[in-house]
């Protein structure tokens, strides 16, 4: 815990009200950081913003639903409701500072790292990997209806365990 009283002396000097516990353990992003990479994305950087932003970003670059997101926060005692983590995710989102992926119908995952990148999708655990960069190209586009541009090409490939193999 004692390696915790610096980050909670820059807090209170900041005037943050982030509860302590949610930045245990937590690596990069410092708070000043994170404040100016709000502003910059046009966010105003309020106590829960802060609070799920150390989250999201203090441990690099992953992969995340709202509910996983909502479950870390009650294990650090941020007091947020799962609407204000699906809001704070989909602002976060609009400001370029997350990117959402499309991969299974039920539930939104957010990637931390919004550059243009290829995932994989684990199938049988819900799970995420970015791909390798290898030089995918996706050749033949079609083209896009009167007055659209295409924005990017996301390629998903998902996987499943063969039968009878095992996990290792």
């Amino acid at each position: 815990m004692s390696n915790l009283l610096p980050l909670q002396a820059m807090l209170n000097a900041r005037g943050a009200s982030v509860d302590s516990a949610s930045v245990a353990g937590r690596r990069g992003c410092p708070l000043s950081d994170l404040r100016d990479r709000l502003r910059r994305a046009g966010l105003r950087p309020t106590r829960q913003r802060l609070s799920l932003g150390w989250l999201l970003f203090g441990r690099g670059d992953r992969h995340l639903t709202a509910e996983m997101l909502y479950d870390e926060a009650m294990r650090a005692k941020v007091p947020v409701s799962l609407a204000t983590v699906y809001n704070t995710l989909h602002q976060f989102t609009e400001a370029g500072l997350l990117r959402q992926l499309a991969l299974d119908g039920s539930k939104a995952y957010f990637d931390t790292n919004p550059s243009e990148h290829h995932h994989f999708f684990l199938e049988d655990e819900g799970q995420v990997l970015d791909m390798p960069d290898c030089g995918i190209t996706v050749d033949s586009l079609p083209d896009a209806p009167e007055g659209m541009e295409i924005a990017g090409v996301e390629v998903i490939v998902r996987l499943r365990r063969r039968h009878g193999a095992r996990a290792s």
